[in-house]
């Protein structure tokens, strides 16, 4: 599943963002970026997979 997050991420950067967060601040900011362009959004979108993938990872390291 993480790996279709980062592929969905750079190809469809607000689905990327919808299956990891739902909808949210984070989506609609992501939306707002992929309209300006599809480099923005999906540079939104991978730091925005990543933050949550390394929140989820210091979680189970406690």
């Amino acid at each position: 599943m993480k790996a279709l997050r980062y592929i969905l991420g750079i190809a469809i950067p607000p689905l990327g963002i919808f299956l990891t967060y739902g909808v949210g601040q984070t989506l609609i900011i992501n939306i707002l970026l992929t309209l300006l362009g599809w480099v923005p959004g999906s540079i939104h979108a991978l730091w925005a997979i990543s933050k949550y993938e390394e929140s989820l990872d210091a979680g189970r390291s406690l």
